[in-house]
């Protein structure tokens, strides 16, 4: 099962690393995402966080964004990017990003029977709230998709305790108050949120928002099980500066094995 791979692959991983990626942000746009998931597994990631470009995004900061809307000029849309899916193979479990506005053009169910033939084992969307999750919950899990949970920096104790309460797959802890980028002023009271978050979930809690050095990698391995790495990704997949991308990934695996 799709859900259970998921889980049991992130749990047995030592330290998680997902990077992210945005759907069609290639120079042959769609016809260039196998060719970047293969040389993500080959890197020997944990999992792909999948992005699907929206006109109208709350969580993405400006290198994302700008991704999207290369993306779009492509003529990317949700439907074409799961009808790729759909021939693509992927050794590291694909976690899709969207938002809510997509997902109810294409259709709840009709997405979700369609996402049950990919590689596709979880779904984020940011500006779904814990309190309309049922909207969608009833229906990933009887497809066996893990609806993945966002817990901020700002989030209180009984909220943590209800969102990691029945959660799926990881926990995607935000590190900032904001939106995604390269910037990184962290606050200084963020690594207790993450131990005690950590503490309270009985899944991995992965943390992301602003992760472009080394160095922010070793500090939150420390307090989390891992980080989703994603403007510095994106950035240097645009520029195709692999020699820079291949030092990052496997330093940045490599800090999780030690």
């Amino acid at each position: 099962m799709k859900t259970k791979t998921l889980t049991k692959k992130l749990k047995g991983e030592k330290k998680i690393f997902i990077p992210y990626i945005m759907a069609g942000d290639h120079e042959r746009g769609l016809d260039g995402l196998q060719e970047t998931i293969d040389y993500l597994n080959d890197h020997g990631v944990s999992a792909i966080e999948l992005g699907i470009p929206f006109s109208d995004p709350v969580a993405d900061g400006p290198v994302i964004e700008l991704a999207g809307l290369r993306s779009l000029e492509r003529d990317t849309t949700l439907r074409k990017v799961v009808g790729e899916l759909g021939k693509i193979k992927s050794k590291a479990p694909l976690i899709l990003m969207t938002y809510f506005n997509p997902v109810l053009q294409y259709g709840l169910e009709n997405l979700l029977d369609d996402l049950e033939a990919t590689d596709v084992a979880g779904l984020i969307i940011p500006d779904l709230p814990y309190e309309h999750e049922d909207l969608i919950a009833p229906l990933v899990d009887s497809r066996d998709l893990a609806l993945i949970r966002m817990v901020s920096i700002t989030t209180d104790i009984k909220r943590q305790e209800k969102l990691v309460d029945g959660a799926q797959g990881f926990i995607y802890a935000v590190a900032l108050n904001g939106v995604t980028g390269t910037q990184n002023a962290y606050q200084e009271e963020l690594d207790n949120h993450l131990s005690t978050l950590r503490n309270l979930s009985p899944i991995p809690v992965v943390t992301g928002f602003g992760i472009s050095k080394l160095e922010d990698v070793a500090r939150f391995h420390k307090v989390s099980d891992g980080v989703v790495v994603g403007s510095y990704i994106v950035d240097k997949l645009k520029d195709n500066k692999y020699p820079d991308l291949d030092s990052f990934i496997s330093q940045a695996i490599e800090l999780g094995n030690q």
